[in-house]
Protein backbone atom coordinates (compact mmCIF):
# COMPACT_ATOMS: atom_id res chain seq x y z
CA UNK A 1 0.00 0.00 0.00
CA UNK A 2 1.35 3.37 -0.73
CA UNK A 3 1.76 6.12 1.84
CA UNK A 4 1.81 8.73 -0.76
CA UNK A 5 -1.38 7.65 -1.90
CA UNK A 6 -3.55 8.08 1.16
CA UNK A 7 -6.80 9.63 0.91
CA UNK A 8 -9.02 10.79 3.63
CA UNK A 9 -12.72 10.86 3.90
CA UNK A 10 -14.63 12.46 6.96
CA UNK A 11 -17.30 14.12 8.90
CA UNK A 12 -19.91 11.50 7.45
CA UNK A 13 -22.20 8.99 9.13
CA UNK A 14 -20.29 5.51 8.02
CA UNK A 15 -22.46 2.13 8.46
CA UNK A 16 -19.76 -0.39 8.61
CA UNK A 17 -21.53 -3.87 8.19
CA UNK A 18 -19.31 -5.61 9.86
CA UNK A 19 -20.17 -8.77 12.20
CA UNK A 20 -20.89 -6.04 15.19
CA UNK A 21 -22.73 -3.63 12.32
CA UNK A 22 -21.01 -1.09 13.84
CA UNK A 23 -22.07 2.77 13.02
CA UNK A 24 -20.50 6.07 13.58
CA UNK A 25 -22.80 9.23 13.57
CA UNK A 26 -19.79 11.28 12.32
CA UNK A 27 -16.65 9.15 11.53
CA UNK A 28 -13.46 8.90 9.14
CA UNK A 29 -11.93 6.42 6.62
CA UNK A 30 -8.39 6.37 5.12
CA UNK A 31 -7.69 4.66 1.98
CA UNK A 32 -4.25 3.93 1.47
CA UNK A 33 -4.09 2.45 -2.50
CA UNK A 34 -6.50 -0.35 -2.92
CA UNK A 35 -7.10 -1.34 1.06
CA UNK A 36 -9.05 0.56 3.74
CA UNK A 37 -6.34 1.63 6.45
CA UNK A 38 -8.16 2.98 8.96
CA UNK A 39 -11.86 4.07 9.84
CA UNK A 40 -13.24 5.33 13.10
CA UNK A 41 -15.43 8.42 15.01
CA UNK A 42 -14.94 11.87 14.18
CA UNK A 43 -12.33 13.10 12.30
CA UNK A 44 -8.82 11.44 10.95
CA UNK A 45 -6.01 11.45 13.56
CA UNK A 46 -3.82 14.34 13.21
CA UNK A 47 -0.12 13.93 11.65
CA UNK A 48 -1.02 11.28 8.79
CA UNK A 49 1.80 11.71 6.55
CA UNK A 50 1.26 11.32 2.13
CA UNK A 51 -2.53 12.84 2.30
CA UNK A 52 -2.86 13.21 -1.55
CA UNK A 53 -6.36 13.82 -0.52
CA UNK A 54 -9.41 14.60 1.01
CA UNK A 55 -12.90 15.01 0.86
CA UNK A 56 -15.30 16.66 3.46
CA UNK A 57 -18.26 14.23 3.28
CA UNK A 58 -20.40 16.12 5.53
CA UNK A 59 -24.37 15.41 4.92
CA UNK A 60 -23.04 11.85 3.29
CA UNK A 61 -23.73 8.38 4.74
CA UNK A 62 -20.69 5.93 3.94
CA UNK A 63 -21.46 2.34 2.80
CA UNK A 64 -19.87 -0.57 1.44
CA UNK A 65 -19.74 -1.01 -2.38
CA UNK A 66 -23.11 -2.83 -3.71
CA UNK A 67 -22.59 -6.36 -4.33
CA UNK A 68 -24.87 -7.79 -7.09
CA UNK A 69 -25.33 -11.19 -6.93
CA UNK A 70 -27.54 -12.25 -10.38
CA UNK A 71 -27.67 -10.41 -13.17
CA UNK A 72 -28.19 -11.10 -17.10
CA UNK A 73 -26.65 -8.21 -18.66
CA UNK A 74 -27.65 -9.22 -22.61
CA UNK A 75 -31.25 -8.46 -21.41
CA UNK A 76 -30.12 -4.80 -21.40
CA UNK A 77 -31.26 -4.88 -25.22
CA UNK A 78 -34.37 -6.25 -24.85
CA UNK A 79 -35.97 -4.35 -21.98
CA UNK A 80 -39.62 -3.41 -22.04
CA UNK A 81 -40.44 -6.71 -24.30
CA UNK A 82 -43.26 -9.36 -22.88
CA UNK A 83 -44.40 -6.89 -19.68
CA UNK A 84 -47.58 -8.90 -18.75
CA UNK A 85 -45.94 -12.58 -19.05
CA UNK A 86 -44.79 -15.22 -16.37
CA UNK A 87 -41.57 -16.89 -16.44
CA UNK A 88 -42.28 -19.54 -19.07
CA UNK A 89 -44.27 -17.50 -21.56
CA UNK A 90 -41.25 -14.63 -20.78
CA UNK A 91 -38.78 -16.78 -21.91
CA UNK A 92 -40.74 -18.62 -25.10
CA UNK A 93 -41.27 -15.44 -26.28
CA UNK A 94 -37.41 -13.99 -25.36
CA UNK A 95 -35.51 -17.19 -26.39
CA UNK A 96 -35.70 -16.05 -30.33
CA UNK A 97 -34.65 -12.81 -30.08
CA UNK A 98 -32.10 -13.60 -27.68
CA UNK A 99 -30.78 -16.31 -29.54
CA UNK A 100 -29.53 -13.48 -32.53
CA UNK A 101 -27.11 -11.39 -30.36
CA UNK A 102 -23.76 -11.38 -31.18
CA UNK A 103 -20.06 -9.86 -29.55
CA UNK A 104 -21.06 -5.94 -30.53
CA UNK A 105 -24.14 -6.31 -29.12
CA UNK A 106 -23.07 -7.79 -25.93
CA UNK A 107 -20.16 -5.62 -25.28
CA UNK A 108 -22.70 -2.80 -25.65
CA UNK A 109 -25.34 -4.10 -23.27
CA UNK A 110 -22.99 -4.85 -20.67
CA UNK A 111 -21.96 -1.61 -20.59
CA UNK A 112 -24.94 -0.29 -20.02
CA UNK A 113 -25.68 -2.58 -17.05
CA UNK A 114 -22.56 -1.92 -15.90
CA UNK A 115 -22.86 1.80 -15.93
CA UNK A 116 -26.52 1.56 -14.86
CA UNK A 117 -25.02 -0.16 -11.80
CA UNK A 118 -22.13 1.79 -11.30
CA UNK A 119 -23.62 5.25 -10.66
CA UNK A 120 -25.97 3.41 -8.06
CA UNK A 121 -23.20 2.28 -6.08
CA UNK A 122 -22.53 -0.90 -7.23
CA UNK A 123 -18.73 -1.93 -7.00
CA UNK A 124 -19.28 -5.89 -7.73
CA UNK A 125 -21.19 -6.79 -10.48
CA UNK A 126 -22.05 -10.34 -11.30
CA UNK A 127 -23.58 -11.22 -15.03
CA UNK A 128 -25.19 -15.15 -15.49
CA UNK A 129 -24.48 -14.86 -19.25
CA UNK A 130 -25.57 -18.55 -21.12
CA UNK A 131 -26.32 -17.53 -24.56
CA UNK A 132 -23.99 -18.25 -27.04
CA UNK A 133 -25.27 -18.45 -30.63
CA UNK A 134 -22.49 -20.07 -33.25
CA UNK A 135 -20.64 -17.85 -35.14
CA UNK A 136 -21.31 -15.14 -32.52
CA UNK A 137 -17.99 -13.79 -31.35
CA UNK A 138 -16.04 -13.88 -27.89
CA UNK A 139 -19.19 -12.83 -26.08
CA UNK A 140 -17.55 -13.66 -22.22
CA UNK A 141 -14.60 -11.39 -23.48
CA UNK A 142 -16.99 -8.49 -24.45
CA UNK A 143 -18.19 -8.68 -20.78
CA UNK A 144 -15.07 -9.31 -19.14
CA UNK A 145 -13.54 -5.77 -21.77
CA UNK A 146 -16.67 -3.69 -20.37
CA UNK A 147 -16.30 -4.05 -16.68
CA UNK A 148 -12.77 -3.78 -17.02
CA UNK A 149 -12.88 -0.51 -19.05
CA UNK A 150 -15.30 0.82 -16.48
CA UNK A 151 -13.81 0.06 -13.41
CA UNK A 152 -15.86 -2.45 -11.90
CA UNK A 153 -15.26 -5.58 -10.07
CA UNK A 154 -16.86 -8.76 -12.08
CA UNK A 155 -18.00 -12.11 -11.23
CA UNK A 156 -18.76 -13.86 -15.26
CA UNK A 157 -21.17 -17.12 -14.34
CA UNK A 158 -20.34 -18.90 -17.45
CA UNK A 159 -23.54 -20.26 -18.34
CA UNK A 160 -25.04 -23.05 -21.02
CA UNK A 161 -27.82 -24.58 -21.91
CA UNK A 162 -28.09 -27.83 -23.75
CA UNK A 163 -31.83 -28.99 -23.14
CA UNK A 164 -33.81 -27.48 -25.90
CA UNK A 165 -37.45 -27.64 -26.94
CA UNK A 166 -36.98 -31.47 -28.57
CA UNK A 167 -35.41 -32.50 -25.76
CA UNK A 168 -38.51 -30.91 -23.29
CA UNK A 169 -36.65 -27.76 -22.67
CA UNK A 170 -37.92 -24.60 -23.32
CA UNK A 171 -35.05 -23.01 -25.49
CA UNK A 172 -35.36 -23.34 -29.31
CA UNK A 173 -33.15 -25.78 -30.74
CA UNK A 174 -30.82 -23.11 -32.40
CA UNK A 175 -30.09 -21.57 -28.79
CA UNK A 176 -28.43 -23.88 -27.53
CA UNK A 177 -25.15 -26.12 -27.07
CA UNK A 178 -24.00 -29.34 -26.63
CA UNK A 179 -22.88 -30.19 -23.92
CA UNK A 180 -19.18 -31.31 -24.80
CA UNK A 181 -18.85 -28.01 -26.41
CA UNK A 182 -21.01 -26.24 -23.34
CA UNK A 183 -18.15 -27.82 -20.99
CA UNK A 184 -15.13 -26.98 -23.07
CA UNK A 185 -16.22 -23.44 -23.64
CA UNK A 186 -16.50 -22.93 -19.74
CA UNK A 187 -13.36 -24.52 -18.93
CA UNK A 188 -11.36 -21.84 -21.01
CA UNK A 189 -13.46 -19.23 -19.88
CA UNK A 190 -12.33 -19.94 -16.29
CA UNK A 191 -8.69 -20.37 -17.42
CA UNK A 192 -8.53 -17.07 -19.34
CA UNK A 193 -10.65 -14.92 -17.51
CA UNK A 194 -10.61 -16.30 -13.60
CA UNK A 195 -7.72 -14.74 -11.47
CA UNK A 196 -6.99 -15.95 -8.02
CA UNK A 197 -5.12 -13.19 -6.68
CA UNK A 198 -5.92 -11.56 -3.36
CA UNK A 199 -7.98 -8.51 -4.69
CA UNK A 200 -9.14 -10.19 -7.94
CA UNK A 201 -10.97 -7.57 -10.56
CA UNK A 202 -12.76 -10.92 -12.51
CA UNK A 203 -13.72 -13.84 -11.51
CA UNK A 204 -15.44 -17.15 -12.80
CA UNK A 205 -18.08 -19.11 -12.15
CA UNK A 206 -19.84 -22.10 -13.95
CA UNK A 207 -23.39 -21.92 -14.18
CA UNK A 208 -25.63 -24.06 -15.83
CA UNK A 209 -28.42 -21.72 -16.22
CA UNK A 210 -31.40 -23.44 -15.33
CA UNK A 211 -33.29 -26.97 -14.85
CA UNK A 212 -35.24 -26.66 -17.95
CA UNK A 213 -32.72 -25.67 -19.83
CA UNK A 214 -29.53 -27.87 -18.89
CA UNK A 215 -29.20 -31.25 -19.34
CA UNK A 216 -29.28 -33.53 -15.98
CA UNK A 217 -25.54 -34.87 -17.23
CA UNK A 218 -24.34 -30.86 -18.13
CA UNK A 219 -25.54 -30.24 -14.09
CA UNK A 220 -23.48 -33.15 -12.72
CA UNK A 221 -20.45 -32.67 -15.14
CA UNK A 222 -20.81 -28.90 -14.36
CA UNK A 223 -20.28 -29.28 -10.97
CA UNK A 224 -17.14 -31.45 -11.53
CA UNK A 225 -15.63 -29.25 -13.63
CA UNK A 226 -16.46 -26.54 -11.43
CA UNK A 227 -14.69 -28.46 -8.20
CA UNK A 228 -11.62 -29.54 -10.21
CA UNK A 229 -10.78 -25.86 -11.53
CA UNK A 230 -11.49 -24.38 -8.27
CA UNK A 231 -14.35 -22.12 -8.77
CA UNK A 232 -17.39 -21.42 -7.65
CA UNK A 233 -21.10 -22.91 -9.01
CA UNK A 234 -24.29 -20.95 -9.99
CA UNK A 235 -27.90 -21.19 -11.37
CA UNK A 236 -31.35 -20.82 -11.69
CA UNK A 237 -33.05 -22.76 -8.88
CA UNK A 238 -37.27 -22.85 -7.23
CA UNK A 239 -37.94 -20.04 -9.18
CA UNK A 240 -41.46 -20.23 -10.03
CA UNK A 241 -44.67 -22.83 -9.06
CA UNK A 242 -43.91 -24.18 -13.04
CA UNK A 243 -40.55 -25.24 -12.32
CA UNK A 244 -41.36 -27.15 -9.65
CA UNK A 245 -44.01 -28.88 -11.70
CA UNK A 246 -41.54 -29.38 -14.33
CA UNK A 247 -39.05 -30.70 -11.85
CA UNK A 248 -41.69 -32.92 -10.34
CA UNK A 249 -42.82 -34.47 -13.77
CA UNK A 250 -39.29 -34.81 -15.29
CA UNK A 251 -37.03 -35.69 -12.64
CA UNK A 252 -39.61 -37.07 -9.83
CA UNK A 253 -38.48 -34.59 -7.48
CA UNK A 254 -38.63 -31.11 -6.45
CA UNK A 255 -36.26 -28.65 -7.22
CA UNK A 256 -34.00 -28.55 -3.80
CA UNK A 257 -33.72 -32.60 -4.57
CA UNK A 258 -32.57 -32.26 -7.70
CA UNK A 259 -30.05 -30.09 -7.27
CA UNK A 260 -29.00 -32.32 -4.54
CA UNK A 261 -28.63 -35.19 -6.12
CA UNK A 262 -26.50 -33.73 -9.20
CA UNK A 263 -23.99 -32.26 -6.54
CA UNK A 264 -25.74 -28.97 -6.30
CA UNK A 265 -25.68 -28.15 -3.06
CA UNK A 266 -22.90 -26.85 -1.02
CA UNK A 267 -20.82 -23.85 -0.06
CA UNK A 268 -18.97 -22.96 -3.11
CA UNK A 269 -23.14 -22.56 -4.62
CA UNK A 270 -25.44 -19.93 -5.11
CA UNK A 271 -28.85 -19.75 -6.51
CA UNK A 272 -31.17 -17.28 -8.06
CA UNK A 273 -34.60 -16.30 -6.53
CA UNK A 274 -35.45 -19.42 -4.57
CA UNK A 275 -39.08 -18.26 -4.22
CA UNK A 276 -40.59 -21.64 -3.77
CA UNK A 277 -38.85 -23.51 -1.12
CA UNK A 278 -40.66 -25.75 2.10
CA UNK A 279 -39.09 -25.73 4.89
CA UNK A 280 -37.10 -28.60 4.29
CA UNK A 281 -35.45 -26.94 1.38
CA UNK A 282 -34.18 -24.07 3.36
CA UNK A 283 -33.11 -26.60 5.99
CA UNK A 284 -31.03 -28.30 2.89
CA UNK A 285 -29.20 -24.96 1.81
CA UNK A 286 -28.81 -24.05 5.74
CA UNK A 287 -26.77 -27.50 6.34
CA UNK A 288 -24.98 -27.37 3.08
CA UNK A 289 -24.41 -23.48 2.90
CA UNK A 290 -25.55 -23.14 -0.11
CA UNK A 291 -26.73 -19.35 -1.05
CA UNK A 292 -29.16 -17.11 -2.33
CA UNK A 293 -29.51 -14.25 -5.04
CA UNK A 294 -32.62 -12.82 -3.95
CA UNK A 295 -34.20 -10.55 -6.66
CA UNK A 296 -37.57 -9.25 -5.55
CA UNK A 297 -38.00 -6.54 -8.23
CA UNK A 298 -38.06 -9.65 -10.75
CA UNK A 299 -39.98 -11.87 -8.95
CA UNK A 300 -42.61 -9.37 -9.03
CA UNK A 301 -42.16 -8.38 -12.24
CA UNK A 302 -42.66 -11.87 -13.42
CA UNK A 303 -45.29 -12.37 -10.80
CA UNK A 304 -43.14 -15.22 -9.39
CA UNK A 305 -43.71 -14.82 -5.50
CA UNK A 306 -42.33 -13.90 -2.63
CA UNK A 307 -39.72 -15.64 -1.38
CA UNK A 308 -38.84 -16.44 2.62
CA UNK A 309 -35.91 -14.42 2.70
CA UNK A 310 -36.77 -13.74 6.71
CA UNK A 311 -36.89 -17.77 7.14
CA UNK A 312 -33.55 -18.23 5.47
CA UNK A 313 -32.00 -15.82 7.25
CA UNK A 314 -32.92 -17.14 10.50
CA UNK A 315 -31.58 -20.59 9.21
CA UNK A 316 -28.30 -19.29 8.47
CA UNK A 317 -28.41 -19.04 4.88
CA UNK A 318 -25.96 -16.63 2.64
CA UNK A 319 -28.48 -14.48 1.05
CA UNK A 320 -27.23 -11.52 -0.95
CA UNK A 321 -29.58 -8.79 -3.92
CA UNK A 322 -29.57 -9.47 -7.34
CA UNK A 323 -30.81 -7.02 -10.22
CA UNK A 324 -31.87 -10.32 -12.42
CA UNK A 325 -32.05 -9.74 -16.13
CA UNK A 326 -32.80 -5.88 -17.44
CA UNK A 327 -35.43 -7.54 -19.71
CA UNK A 328 -37.69 -8.42 -15.99
CA UNK A 329 -36.22 -5.21 -14.01
CA UNK A 330 -36.29 -2.66 -16.50
CA UNK A 331 -34.36 -0.54 -14.28
CA UNK A 332 -31.40 -2.50 -13.68
CA UNK A 333 -30.55 -1.06 -10.50
CA UNK A 334 -29.48 -2.40 -7.26
CA UNK A 335 -29.75 0.38 -4.60
CA UNK A 336 -33.52 0.55 -5.49
CA UNK A 337 -33.64 -3.43 -4.31
CA UNK A 338 -32.81 -2.59 -1.07
CA UNK A 339 -35.88 -0.94 -0.44
CA UNK A 340 -37.81 -3.29 -2.53
CA UNK A 341 -36.24 -6.14 -0.89
CA UNK A 342 -37.93 -4.85 2.26
CA UNK A 343 -41.22 -3.82 1.34
CA UNK A 344 -41.86 -7.14 -0.69
CA UNK A 345 -40.95 -9.02 2.62
CA UNK A 346 -42.84 -7.45 4.61
CA UNK A 347 -46.30 -8.67 2.50
CA UNK A 348 -45.41 -12.19 3.54
CA UNK A 349 -46.44 -13.61 6.59
CA UNK A 350 -44.11 -11.86 9.07
CA UNK A 351 -45.30 -8.61 7.76
CA UNK A 352 -43.27 -5.96 9.65
CA UNK A 353 -41.05 -7.56 11.31
CA UNK A 354 -40.21 -9.40 7.77
CA UNK A 355 -36.52 -7.26 7.44
CA UNK A 356 -35.43 -3.78 8.96
CA UNK A 357 -33.77 -1.60 7.09
CA UNK A 358 -30.27 -2.82 7.69
CA UNK A 359 -31.02 -5.84 7.31
CA UNK A 360 -32.06 -4.90 3.89
CA UNK A 361 -28.14 -2.87 3.96
CA UNK A 362 -26.60 -5.87 5.02
CA UNK A 363 -28.37 -8.32 2.10
CA UNK A 364 -27.04 -5.49 -0.72
CA UNK A 365 -23.03 -5.53 0.65
CA UNK A 366 -21.95 -8.26 2.97
CA UNK A 367 -24.90 -10.55 2.23
CA UNK A 368 -23.55 -10.29 -1.48
CA UNK A 369 -20.44 -10.85 -0.97
CA UNK A 370 -20.75 -13.70 1.23
CA UNK A 371 -22.49 -15.29 -1.28
CA UNK A 372 -19.48 -14.67 -4.07
CA UNK A 373 -17.44 -15.86 -1.45
CA UNK A 374 -15.64 -12.90 -1.34
CA UNK A 375 -16.71 -11.71 2.00
CA UNK A 376 -13.13 -11.55 3.55
CA UNK A 377 -12.35 -8.84 1.04
CA UNK A 378 -15.36 -6.76 0.05
CA UNK A 379 -18.77 -6.30 2.14
CA UNK A 380 -18.19 -4.00 4.93
CA UNK A 381 -15.53 -1.51 6.04
CA UNK A 382 -13.04 -2.85 7.84
CA UNK A 383 -9.22 -2.22 8.07
CA UNK A 384 -7.41 -4.13 5.51
CA UNK A 385 -10.00 -5.35 3.25
CA UNK A 386 -10.56 -3.76 -0.34
CA UNK A 387 -11.55 -0.06 -0.91
CA UNK A 388 -14.71 -0.63 -2.45
CA UNK A 389 -17.29 1.98 -0.98
CA UNK A 390 -20.27 4.74 -1.70
CA UNK A 391 -20.44 7.79 -0.75
CA UNK A 392 -24.94 8.56 -0.08
CA UNK A 393 -26.00 12.37 -0.15
CA UNK A 394 -28.11 12.48 2.10
CA UNK A 395 -28.94 16.11 2.91
CA UNK A 396 -31.31 16.87 0.12
CA UNK A 397 -34.86 17.36 -0.66
CA UNK A 398 -35.13 13.48 -1.18
CA UNK A 399 -33.83 13.07 1.91
CA UNK A 400 -32.61 15.85 5.25
CA UNK A 401 -35.45 15.24 7.34
CA UNK A 402 -35.00 11.80 8.20
CA UNK A 403 -32.55 11.68 10.90
CA UNK A 404 -31.08 7.93 10.44
CA UNK A 405 -29.67 7.75 7.61
CA UNK A 406 -29.42 4.18 7.24
CA UNK A 407 -33.58 4.57 7.13
CA UNK A 408 -33.14 7.65 4.63
CA UNK A 409 -30.85 5.24 2.47
CA UNK A 410 -33.48 2.16 2.72
CA UNK A 411 -36.74 3.40 2.69
CA UNK A 412 -36.37 6.71 1.03
CA UNK A 413 -36.18 7.62 -2.29
CA UNK A 414 -32.80 6.42 -4.36
CA UNK A 415 -30.07 8.42 -3.29
CA UNK A 416 -27.67 10.30 -5.28
CA UNK A 417 -24.20 8.68 -5.17
CA UNK A 418 -21.49 12.15 -4.35
CA UNK A 419 -18.74 9.26 -4.72
CA UNK A 420 -17.99 5.83 -5.65
CA UNK A 421 -14.61 3.48 -5.10
CA UNK A 422 -13.31 0.72 -5.95
CA UNK A 423 -10.02 -0.96 -5.29
CA UNK A 424 -9.39 2.76 -4.09
CA UNK A 425 -10.32 4.64 -7.22
CA UNK A 426 -13.01 6.77 -7.74
CA UNK A 427 -14.87 5.70 -10.67
CA UNK A 428 -18.40 7.86 -9.66
CA UNK A 429 -18.31 11.63 -8.52
CA UNK A 430 -21.90 13.38 -8.05
CA UNK A 431 -24.04 10.63 -10.04
CA UNK A 432 -22.00 10.39 -13.33
CA UNK A 433 -19.53 7.75 -14.40
CA UNK A 434 -15.89 9.15 -14.42
CA UNK A 435 -14.75 6.00 -16.57
CA UNK A 436 -17.09 5.69 -19.05
CA UNK A 437 -19.15 8.46 -21.29
CA UNK A 438 -22.98 7.51 -20.18
CA UNK A 439 -24.08 9.64 -23.14
CA UNK A 440 -22.21 7.37 -25.68
CA UNK A 441 -23.39 4.32 -23.86
CA UNK A 442 -27.62 5.39 -24.14
CA UNK A 443 -26.51 6.24 -28.16
CA UNK A 444 -24.70 2.81 -28.52
CA UNK A 445 -27.20 0.75 -26.96
CA UNK A 446 -30.02 2.31 -28.08
CA UNK A 447 -29.06 1.58 -31.70
CA UNK A 448 -27.72 -1.62 -30.54
CA UNK A 449 -31.38 -2.32 -29.17
CA UNK A 450 -32.76 -1.24 -32.54
CA UNK A 451 -30.82 -3.88 -34.54
CA UNK A 452 -31.23 -6.58 -32.59
CA UNK A 453 -35.03 -5.98 -32.58
CA UNK A 454 -34.70 -6.00 -37.21
CA UNK A 455 -33.03 -9.19 -37.04
CA UNK A 456 -35.54 -10.66 -34.59
CA UNK A 457 -37.85 -9.41 -37.25
CA UNK A 458 -39.77 -6.83 -34.55
CA UNK A 459 -38.88 -3.80 -36.41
Amino acid sequence: MAADRRTVIENCAIATVDAADTEYTTGHLVLAGDRIESLGPGPAPEGLEHVARRIDATGHLMTPGLVNTHHHFYQWLTRGLATDHNLFDWLVVLYPTWARIDEAMVHAAAQGSLAMMARGGVTTAMDHHYVYPRGSGDLSGAIVTAARDMGVRLTLARGSMDRSEKDGGLPPDFAVETLDDALAATEETVRRHHDTAPGAMTQVAVAPCSPFSVSTELMRQGAELARRLGVRLHTHGSETVEEEKFCHELFGMGPTDYFESTGWLGDDVWMAHCVHMNDSDIAAFARTGTGVAHCPSSNARLAAGIARVPDMLAAGVPVGLGVDGTASNESGELHTELRNALLVNRLGPHREKALTARQALRLGTHGGARVLGRADEIGSLEPGKLADLVLWRMDTLAHASVADPVTALVFGAAAPVTASFVNGRQIVENNRLLTADEDAIARTTGAEARRLARMAGHA
